[in-house]
This record gives C-alpha cells, structure tokens and sequence, in this order.
C-alpha cells in the first residue's frame, strides 16, 4: 500500500495569522508569550490538516519565525560576530536581529543579507561564515517541535536543510566546503537526539543535486552521508526538488539512505530513470502534485503511470507533492468570491493533501474515479519569430547624450525605486472602497491626495527625479493582473515571500491583453504637480509571468509574449503623455532562470527579448529604467547587459556591496548608468549620513559618476514615513556631498 507525505506545509496560516502576529510583536502591541501562542496554533493546525487527509506522516521543522535557513544558522551557532555586541535578551530577538536588524530588545545592527530561494520568490537570510568558523548544536526548537507533534497523536518526520545545501546557500571568507568536516559533527548529533525522540524516518533536502555542482561538491556526498548513516538508528528521505537531478541522480540513490524524493512536476522523464536506480529496500518518493503552482493535478495520468511501480513497490511507493508547499496558498476553501468554474480547477495546499489522498486510493485499488484535469487552451503564435528583433534603433552611448540634455539632472541624480508607504489609512480606504462603503469617487479622490502627499514630501526632501509613490497598488504584480484581461484575482492567495512579507499572485487563466491604459492617469497627475520628471512605473513582462502562477498548458514564454505586448501598449501611452523616464521593474529575471546550465539560453532568449520588446519603439531620449533585487548576478551579467536598459538599480546594501563587483564596469561589467542600493530597507533601521557619505565614496571608485545614480535598495511600501523621510533626507544629503567632492 503507497505511503502519502509532503515535504512542508505553509506557515503563515490560513488567514495569515502568523504575519499578523509577528508583526504586532514587532510593534510592542503583543507579547512574546503571545506570539509563541500564536506559533503554536499555526502549527497544531497544519498537522492536524496532514492528519484529516490521511497522511502516513505529518512534517515537521519546516515552521520558521522569519525562514527556515536561518533557524538552520541559530540551530549551529553560525551567528556572525557582529550580533553578540549589545545582544537582544532572549533568542527570538536574537533570531530577529539576524533578520531584520533590530528585535523588542538588543542594539539596531545590519541584518544577514537575503537572497532567492533556488528558482523561486521565497528569500532567505544569507548564512555567514567566517574563516575559522566554528559549529555548536542548539536544536531544542525543533526537538520541542517534535515533541509538540507527537503529545498530539501524530506520527512525525522531521525535515532538516542537508549539510551540503546549507553550507553551498552561505557565505564563506574561505572555501565553504571546507567546513563540512566541522559541521557533520552536529548533524550526527541532532541525528542521535533525533532517534532518541522516537523518530524513525528523517527527511534530509539537499536540493543542490538538481545542480550543474562542480566535481568536489559531488564527492563530498558520499562521505558525509556515510557518517550521518552510521550516527543513528533512523531512516533517511534525501529530498531533491526544482531541478532534474541528471548526472547526480545515481549520485543520489547510491547513497546510504532509506528513500530518495523526485520532483516529477520539473523532470517527470526521469521517473523511469529513478525506479531503475532504486535499492532493494529503499523507498521512492514521487512528487507528482506541483508543490508550485495552484492547478489540480491530473490524478488520472498518475494513476496509469505509477499503478505498475505502485504494484511492484507496495509501501515503498510513496506520494507527495513535488516540493515543500510553502510556496502554495494555503486553503482554497477561504476563497469566497471566485466562481465554481473557477474553483473546480484549482487546488491550494489544504487541496493538494486530499488529491494525494485520493491518488493514493486509486493506487491501491479503493477507488475508481479518475479527477479531469483543466482544460487546454489555444496556443499563440511563434514567439521566436515575434521577437527575432527588438533592439532599439539608437545604441545606448546616442541614447544617453540625448537623454541628458533632455532631463538636465545633476551628477549622482537621487530617486526612489517607485512606492511609498502604504499607510493604515490607505490601506483602510481601499478596504472601504471594495467592500462598498465609499464611493469610487471619494476613493480616487484619496488616492489624488496621497499622490500629492508624496511628491510634496519629495521636493522637500530635494530629489532630484521623482515617482507618485504607487498609492493606487496592492501590489506590484496583482495590480497589474486586475487590469490585463486573461488573469483571475484570488482573496486569500497568500505566499509567504520572505519573513511576513506575502504576496497575493494573480492566476494566468488565458490568453492576456490590455483593455485600456493602466498607470497614465496618475503618472500624468503626478507629472502636473511638479516640474522635476517623475518616472512612470511599470512591472516587467519576465516578473508578471514569474509572480504570478502560470498556466500549464501552453510555453511560459508565449504568456510572457502576450505581457510584453500589452506592456508595449503601456509604454508608448506613456511617453505620449510626456513621461520622459519609465521604469519598467524586473526582479524576478533571475529566479526564471533553469537551475541547470544548459537551459539557459533557452529562457534567456525569450525572457530578455520580453522586456526589450516592451520599450523597442520609444523615442531615444525616452529614458528606461529597470530594477533587480538581491540576486546572483555574475552568473547572469550577459542577460542584464542585453536588456539594454539606460539606467538598472539593484538592490545591494545588504551584501556590503559585494553585488556591485558585478557591475563595476570594465570587461563584463554593466556598460549603461547603474544605481546600487546605498541603504537597506527591508531594515527599520535609519542609515546615519555619515555612513551612506562613505557607501558612496567607495561605490565611485567602482563605478564611473557620470553613470551612477543614488537610490534606496528598493521599493518603500513596507516602511512608515517617519523612516523613509529621514534615511531619504541622509541620502540626498549625503549625495550632495560627494557631489560636491567630485566636483
């Protein structure tokens, strides 16, 4: 009989109480008692849905304050030196200082820097190791984890980050592998706590199988994994996921564990392949329900692919989504709005559960109902000869000379990478308004206000290029899927990002075009307020499709077609209103990009002729703008270089500009004018002029000055003004500063 399992649940809860309840203990409004109380219920909850839909096992350890990594960090005391000066007074502000900069109690000091999950839009904190780094095991939080599970009835499997993945996902002064030999001591450690516990099956990720690793990463695995066999009397589930595993895969299942898990959303092909390599004992675990996306799975199709195997293998058989579901909404049944049509089609993670369960039941002969999939839909023209050229006409050097003469901005110009705070009244009217409470006039009218607000507050602060602040935007994506036809809006399609940051992503439903203008009405207001250029800000065509869920049944490239023609539509509207600079954001460029070497051009060709697409015909002196955020971009220079922005901002602070290397010019550097992030704001944190005057001098040395701007690291919805206006005030000032030097 097949065995049913997931690698991780969502924890930010069905109505997203963890975030709520993080953030009010941010605030002082509740207590850490309360918070742990809060932490709690989440958690009871999860479980016990693994166990309402029958699961053989229910996970645990993938609950997380802020990000399961870094509970990896403060698990082996890889705390960085510079958080035990002025240390918080318990350790979940200690947990929080590493996170955000600053908890209830402990100094204000700069948080781990944060980066993609692998291929997704979960961010983790960084972790840091030091040259002569030392480990030292602290695992009560997942052991009382356990023991919390267990007291409730149910049968538990842990889940740890392995020791390769962890130390490959850090940064090392040195060579990071070599510290593995210091780092398995604690994991045998936590293996034999483990087992004493009354665990019998460990889930170990290590999803850097899926990856092009170079040779002495993959000789590593079969050593380690020989002493965490040899720790403790449990099993071992090696978890892969994102990624074929290819050339590792007989890596994978020749190593001492008791069962593999693959990712058959991602490489389905390789399920064969995976049977074929199995031990004679071990377990195969199939992710056949896409952990990523929110369509029901074809539960037919799996049932004739794996009946022979699931025949052949009994209990050995196990089922389960292909990755961790943290990057599912949680439960569809708290959609009240959208239509059965619609309803019928999808699947949250609450949904994935039970399609496991009955998948499970069609294997071993219960049932013989066969679940349809979604329909298909038509397929679109070629993309490739849609987008054989879309270069704009004047290279970059033309561009630029007309570009200034037109706009006339100091050296070092400073501007913002587009929102503005979101304030609890903003956020009140907008509820009002939906809810019908107040007038779709009385709320335009609100949001004119707001838009005032902020241009005010920016000419007082002395900017020199200017955005409306974005007053009218849930959300950088979403927003723009409420207004592009092909897209379906959820009310509680909540996806934790990083921290309790959530984003609500649209649904791609068909195929996608512009009805009628999107943002023109308040960039031009805003234009009419000042005589400084304000920006006109638009989400890329790439981070649309990335951030939203995609349909399965047509290339994510013929979506994203459709985006960047719809986006062209915008652009040129734009500009014909007198907008000279437009900023059309990419963030998510990076994480589309294949895990595996080899598929990258494939997406490249299609993603970076996308986003060139969008702004092709506008006039040379229309200046371009694109954003990125914390991302490995050496690997990806070549893309962003041929996006052929005029000028790309990216965030950078916290990795004590590190990013910047790849962009410092010279032979493979960005050639085109570049603003690095010169403050964190993912931090509370206010950055003091002095430090932002010293950030600034370095980053001139790297970077030509008639090429740089002066920018926060991103956006600033997540702020409050009193914060914004300040660390705004010390980098204008600051700017004119070392303008004034370079003078």
């Amino acid at each position: 009989m097949t065995q049913t399992h997931i690698l991780g649940y969502p924890r930010i809860g069905a109505q997203r109480e963890l975030k709520k309840a993080q953030e009010a203990y941010w605030r002082g409004e509740i207590s850490q008692r309360e918070l742990l109380k809060a932490g709690a219920e989440v958690r009871r909850t999860n479980w016990q849905a693994q166990r309402d839909a029958g699961l053989d096992f229910v996970t645990a350890g993938d609950f997380a304050w802020y990000d399961q990594v870094l509970n990896h960090t403060l698990m082996f005391g890889a705390v960085p030196a510079r958080f035990r000066e002025g240390a918080a007074d318990n350790s979940l502000d200690q947990y929080f200082r590493l996170a955000r900069g600053r908890a209830p109690s402990g100094e204000p000091v700069a948080a781990n820097a944060m980066t993609k999950w692998f291929d997704t839009n979960y961010h983790y904190l960084v972790p840091e190791f030091a040259a002569d780094q030392a480990f030292e095991l602290n695992s009560d939080w997942l052991l009382d984890e356990v023991c919390e599970a267990q007291k409730q009835g149910h049968r538990v499997k842990p889940v740890v980050i392995g020791p390769l993945t962890y130390l490959w996902l850090g940064r090392a002064e040195g060579d990071a592998l070599a510290l593995l030999e210091k780092l398995l001591p604690c994991y045998e450690q936590l293996l034999q706590q483990l087992a004493e516990a009354g665990v019998d099956w460990v889930q170990i990720d290590e999803p850097i199988l899926g990856l092009d690793l170079p040779a002495q990463w993959r000789d590593a695995f079969a050593p380690a994994f020989q002493k965490l066999d040899a720790a403790a009397p449990v099993k071992l589930l090696l978890a892969t996921y994102f990624s074929p595993l290819r050339e590792n895969l007989t890596l994978a299942f020749g190593l001492p564990v008791a069962g593999v898990h693959i990712d058959c959303a991602r490489a389905p092909e390789e399920l064969p392949e995976a049977a074929d390599a199995l031990g004679a004992e071990q377990v195969l675990s199939v992710g056949v329900l896409n952990g990523r996306n929110i369509w029901r799975g074809d539960l037919g199709k799996w049932q004739r692919q794996l009946q022979p195997l699931a025949e052949k293998l009994g209990e050995r058989l196990w089922l389960s989504a292909s990755c961790s579901l943290l990057h599912s909404p949680v439960d569809l049944e708290t959609e009240t709005k959208l239509p059965p049509e619609q309803l019928q089609k999808l699947a949250y993670a609450r949904q994935k559960l039970d399609e496991l369960q009955q998948l499970q039941s069609l294997l071993n002969g219960e049932s013989d109902a066969e679940i349809a999939p979604a329909a298909d839909a038509d397929v679109s023209a070629s993309v490739a000869e849609e987008l054989a050229d879309t270069w704009r006409a004047q290279p970059y050097a033309e561009r630029a000379a007309l570009q200034r003469e037109k706009l006339q901005l100091p050296l070092l110009p400073t501007t913002t990478i587009g929102s503005f705070p979101q304030t609890d009244l903003l956020r009140k009217t907008r509820r009002q308004f939906r809810s019908g409470e107040i007038s779709e006039q009385d709320y335009l009218d609100h949001l004119r206000a707001e838009i005032a607000e902020a241009v005010r507050r920016q000419e007082i602060l002395g900017l020199d290029v200017l955005v409306h602040g974005e007053a009218e935007r849930n959300d950088m994506v979403e927003y723009f899927g409420e207004q592009l036809d092909g897209f379906v809006h959820t009310g509680n399609g909540w996806v934790q990002s990083y921290g309790s940051r959530c984003v609500k992503p649209p649904i791609i439903f068909g195929d996608i075009s512009r009805p009628q203008p999107m943002t023109v009405e308040w960039s031009s207001y805003a234009q009419g307020l000042t005589k400084k250029p304000v920006k006109g800000m638009l989400t890329g065509p790439v981070t649309i499709l990335n951030w939203s869920f995609p349909r399965e049944d047509i290339p994510r490239s013929e979506s994203c077609l459709q985006i960047a023609k719809a986006l062209r539509q915008e652009v040129l509207d734009l500009e014909a209103a007198d907008i000279g600079i437009i900023q059309i954001d990419e963030p998510a460029l990076r994480e589309g990009v294949p895990l595996r070497e080899s598929e990258h051009k494939g997406y490249f060709d299609w993603a970076v002729a996308c986003f060139r697409y969008t702004c092709s015909k506008v006039k040379p002196e229309t200046q371009i703008h694109t954003h990125m955020c914390y991302s490995n971009f050496n690997a990806i220079m070549d893309a962003i270089v041929a996006l052929d922005a005029d000028v790309i901002t990216i965030e950078s602070a916290r990795s004590d500009l590190r990013l910047l290397q790849a962009f410092a010019g010279g032979q493979g550097g960005y050639p085109n004018e570049i603003g690095p992030g010169i403050y964190d704001i993912h931090s509370p944190n206010v950055p003091e002029r002095e430090e932002l005057v010293a950030r600034l001098q370095k980053i001139a040395e790297a970077v030509p000055a008639e090429r740089l701007w002066v920018n926060p690291d991103c956006g600033l919805k997540t702020r409050n003004w009193a914060e914004v206006g300040s660390s705004l005030l010390n980098m204008v000032e600051a700017a004119r500063a070392v303008r004034a030097e370079l003078a």
